[in-house]
């Protein structure tokens, strides 16, 4: 596919942005070198905070975590993307603050262990962690972006039994079989490719019949009321489409059409990016009761 022809220039723009912070010669293996690119870029995007939002960074589960809002009726529990090997509470701070202040919840965003130094089921164990203690207080909805969708999937599918009361997926991976449709459409899209998500499953380990690593492993017909917001040109797209048809319950696909992975940082900067951050604010918010 021609993205310099099919995307808007927004989104090339951000493509383009995204892109300058990573030198040809970086080696993909020098992970402190990666996560101070990564952190660059994500400051760069780093749209600020609403004025007032009570913020605080605390420890739950022997875990850190940064909260966001006051206390609330039901709790918003956020992991970030970077596949397993980057990020952190500042990579998607902004993003966290601004879940808070449009739905009225409190946001736990979780700084689980990365790979290669904690491989899985560091972050799986991490995450779990924090939402048991945050189950036990009230209502939780998962929610999160890329390898964050990935863990809430997999902690919705493992663990029923913390009853949480839905789970939003941002642009996640599942675990089906990367060929057909978006696997091959999107190959090599802006931003992630298929090798890429090889290179990321490899650093990150684990069995491949381990439904705490792979979503579509799990236990489909006891998810909560799912809502997923795959971006069209992206590998990972039909990931999330045969997801929301192997789910046994409640399930809402919103496929972002003319987004690539990573749009959220975006969100701000067109109209589509809008209408699309704002789907998510009212999935979060209508699972929020």
């Amino acid at each position: 596919m021609d993205y310099r022809q099919y995307l808007s220039p927004e989104v090339l723009a951000f493509i383009d942005e995204t892109l300058a912070f990573y030198p040809d010669d970086l080696d993909p293996t020098d992970w402190a070198a990666q996560r101070r690119v990564y952190n660059a870029m994500a400051a760069h995007f780093h749209a600020g905070r609403p004025v007032g939002l009570q913020v605080s960074d605390q420890w739950i589960a022997d875990v850190p975590v940064r909260l966001y809002g006051p206390p609330s009726k039901t709790t918003v529990l956020y992991a970030h993307g970077g596949g397993f090997v980057l990020g952190g509470l500042e990579s998607h701070d902004d993003v966290c603050a601004e879940i808070a202040d449009r739905t009225g919840c409190r946001v736990v965003s979780v700084d689980y262990r990365l790979s290669p130094e904690h491989p899985h089921p560091a972050a799986y164990d991490d995450t779990v962690a924090v939402a048991e203690i945050l189950c036990a207080e009230g209502p939780v909805v998962l929610c999160g972006d890329s390898a964050g969708g990935t863990l809430c999937a997999a902690i919705a599918g493992t663990r029923a039994d913390l009853g949480f009361v839905g789970q939003v997926l941002i642009y996640p991976m599942i675990g089906y079989p990367a060929r057909g449709g978006s696997f091959d459409v999107h190959s090599h899209a802006p931003l992630l490719s298929t090798s890429d998500l090889a290179f990321y499953a490899d650093v990150r380990g684990g069995s491949p019949d381990d439904p705490r690593l792979i979503p579509a492993l799990g236990d489909l017909s006891a998810l909560p009321p799912t809502w997923l917001f795959p971006a069209e040109c992206d590998p990972l797209c039909d990931d999330a489409v045969r997801f929301a048809d192997a789910i046994k319950g409640e399930v809402h696909l919103c496929q972002q059409d003319g987004l690539v992975h990573g749009w959220l940082r975006t969100r701000d900067r067109s109209d589509m990016t809008r209408q699309a951050f704002g789907q998510i604010i009212n999935a979060i918010a209508h699972l929020a009761g």
